[in-house]
């Protein structure tokens, strides 16, 4: 008995199948079961990886922009001059993981868990960061200009010669901080609190918030 497949189901077929990406054994989609894989260099702009586990992986130099993490798993990974301009980032973890040099401009990290994570020399211009989760996180020589980090929990965080000007840090909590040599200019700070944080050489930093 002979079967006749219609050519529009084969098309069909085809594109279904030439849409799928995989690079390096990840299939690159919602709930990807991807940690440690490298994805180095990777083109991922404007992909869906909400809820995936990236843990450990490479993302090293991979241009994100406008991709969906939320929910994503990227702890510990190695995103080190990825391009994550714009990326939805909401309820992220990158806790331990290697963000130095990466562009993070204007993303949506509302809720972003980076404890111990790496921000060294990264742009987080008009980032949003609020509720984000930052203790022990380095942002030595970061650029957070106009970025959002109301309510930010930021105990312990180096923020060594970081540009902070016009960010809102309201209600924000840097006990413990060190803001040495950093750029305080145009900071909203009603409420933040600073206790044990260092301020040697800091523009514009409240040496005397606690008289306000």
């Amino acid at each position: 008995m002979k079967f006749i497949i219609p050519i529009g189901l084969l098309f069909c077929a085809s594109n279904l199948f030439a849409d799928e990406m995989i690079i390096n054994g990840c299939k690159i989609e919602p709930k990807a079961q991807c940690a440690n894989m490298d994805l180095s260099g990777a083109d991922l702009k404007f992909v869906d990886l909400r809820n995936a586990d990236l843990s450990g992986a490479n993302l090293s130099g991979a241009d994100l922009r406008h991709a969906i993490l939320k929910n994503a798993n990227l702890g510990k990974a190695d995103l080190s001059n990825a391009n994550l301009a714009r990326a939805d980032m909401r309820h992220t973890s990158v806790k331990g993981a290697n963000l130095a040099s990466a562009n993070l401009e204007a993303i949506n990290g509302w809720t972003l868990f980076g404890q111990g994570a790496n921000f060294n020399n990264a742009n987080l211009h008009g980032a949003n960061l609020e509720f984000s989760r930052l203790s022990n996180a380095t942002f030595e020589g970061a650029v957070l200009r106009a970025a959002n980090l109301e309510m930010a929990w930021m105990t312990k965080a180096i923020l060594t010669g970081a540009t902070l000007e016009n960010a809102n840090l309201q209600e924000a909590k840097l006990n413990g901080a060190s803001l040495e040599n950093a750029i305080f200019t145009g900071v909203q700070k009603r409420y933040a609190s600073f206790q044990a944080t260092y301020m040697d050489g800091c523009v514009d930093c409240p040496f005397d918030w606690a008289r306000d």
